[in-house]
């Protein structure tokens, strides 16, 4: 969603919201995957803004760390209000004419359509500014905004400064506005802060620009859980569970089907194809990708990775993992970071693959660890398989052969090497290389007693009776 006048935006993240108890900087709490101040940042990109500044203060150089450099950043040493957070960024903005977005960092439920709007607005009826406001049925604690009949915006009044009939109003002010940029940034310097918490407030701009005859006009907007601001961790979860309930109903909408919403987490940056079927307990995190016609779930984890067409992922965990076209995987698996497994695997249940290429239409069926390994095409990896992988000192790896058969319970001590159409015998400890086509035999030989059990048992009867 673009906008058609190219506008900039401005995020006010510098306080550090002690109601939080938290060391991290309020802004930096994450909301399905993404600090809620970058949810604020991502919404404003969407309707054209290339570059969102963020006012920083408290942990302003963990914000820069986390955001990266798809920002500009200015830091507002003092927390001395809206209107100074503002003024501090006035540099950034010295070559800019024309719209500036200003929005809170805590309401992470702000979208772009509303963004998108509010700036419409602002261009179409040539005003010095917009502004959005809502209306409660309880305004307490928010600032009101007295709108008159043609929708224009009065004043603001902040709770704490309002007349008994001010109290009364129920528009509110939720802390969005649409400046023009030259306008704002011209009457910043000339506010004061008289008021009862001795701040320059940014809503004293609307009083000045209506002073010298300007226009402000008022957005309203319906839906007040936009603006919800996120003060405690209780509030940081309400706001989480109505984004996570935005994102799946986006999924759904694209073709994705979503069996239980209640119990499906699935993060903002994760895609997903069409008919794509996401079962119960199910929690997709980070920068993944899965394609269509896919089955995952329920009781899944996956997180930062790439699932092509037409996988099963059920019952397990899957963690940085490549998976190609048509692999099934679980139940009870477990899927660490640096695998990439070919198409058409095959991985059951209680198998581990760490750092490892799998090649395609492989088995690995039953209770096998595979570590720092590469296992060719075609190959079977019988039950109980276990690649010895560490010294105590370094990691070394095993390499298994294209249609290899390795026997259940076989050791691979890394590292060695099965040979393509090699073998190992059942209950084998592999220490050495088998070739090609070979069948490797690591076991000491059987020796059957005639009638041993018997008398053993016969013996344990006999003293258990003398007792």
């Amino acid at each position: 969603m673009k906008t058609h006048q190219t506008a900039a935006g401005l995020v006010l993240a510098a306080g550090k919201g002690t109601r939080m108890k938290s060391s991290l900087p309020k802004c930096l709490h994450e909301i399905c995957g993404r600090p809620m101040v970058e949810w604020v940042a991502s919404s404003l990109k969407e309707i054209g803004v290339e570059r969102p500044v963020i006012v920083i203060g408290h942990g302003g150089d963990l914000i820069r760390d986390r955001l990266g450099d798809g920002y500009d950043y200015v830091e507002q040493t003092e927390q001395l209000g809206t209107g100074h957070a503002a003024l501090v960024a006035a540099d950034k903005f010295r070559d800019h004419k024309g719209p500036l977005i200003v929005a809170a960092g805590d309401t992470p439920l702000l979208t772009a359509e509303t963004l998108s709007n509010l700036t419409e607005k602002q261009a179409r009826n040539g005003a010095a500014a917009a502004m959005a406001y809502c209306r409660l049925d309880d305004p307490a604690g928010y600032g009101r905004v007295i709108v008159d009949n043609l929708g224009r915006v009065e004043a603001i009044v902040e709770d704490k400064d309002c007349s008994p009939q001010q109290l009364q109003v129920k528009e509110i002010n939720p802390a969005l506005y649409c400046f023009d940029s030259e306008t704002l940034f011209r009457l910043l310097p000339h506010i004061g802060k008289e008021n009862k918490q001795g701040e320059y407030y940014l809503t004293d701009i609307v009083a000045a620009i209506r002073h010298e005859g300007g226009s402000v006009e008022g957005q309203f907007v319906d839906d007040f859980s936009e603006f919800l601001g996120i003060n405690n961790r209780w509030q940081l979860a309400q706001a989480a569970q109505l984004i996570r309930m935005r994102i799946l109903k986006a999924h759904a909408m694209n073709g994705v089907t979503i069996v239980d919403p209640n119990s499906t987490y699935i993060e903002g940056d994760v895609t997903i194809g069409v008919d794509t079927v996401m079962h119960p307990m199910t929690v997709v995190e980070g920068k993944t990708n899965i394609g269509g016609s896919c089955v995952i779930g329920p009781n899944t984890w996956i997180k930062n990775s790439e699932i092509e067409d037409d996988c099963r992922v059920f019952m397990s965990h899957v963690d940085q993992v490549h998976l190609h076209k048509n692999v099934r995987c679980g139940p009870f698996a477990n899927l660490r970071p640096e695998s990439e497994v070919g198409r058409d695997v095959r991985i059951g249940n209680f198998v581990e693959i760490k750092n490892s290429q799998i090649g395609d239409e492989t088995k690995i069926s039953h209770l096998s660890y595979i570590g720092d390994s590469k296992v060719g095409q075609d190959a079977n990896i019988g039950a109980g398989t276990i690649t010895c992988n560490f010294d105590g000192f370094a990691k070394q790896g095993c390499s298994i052969g294209d249609g290899a058969f390795v026997g259940s319970s076989t050791i691979l001590v890394a590292p060695v090497k099965i040979g393509d159409g090699g073998m190992t015998a059942a209950g084998s400890v592999i220490t050495s290389d088998v070739p090609d086509d070979a069948m490797g035999i690591a076991r000491g030989r059987q020796e059957t007693k005639e009638e041993w059990a018997k008398r053993w048992r016969d013996s344990k009867t006999d003293q258990e009776g003398q007792l």
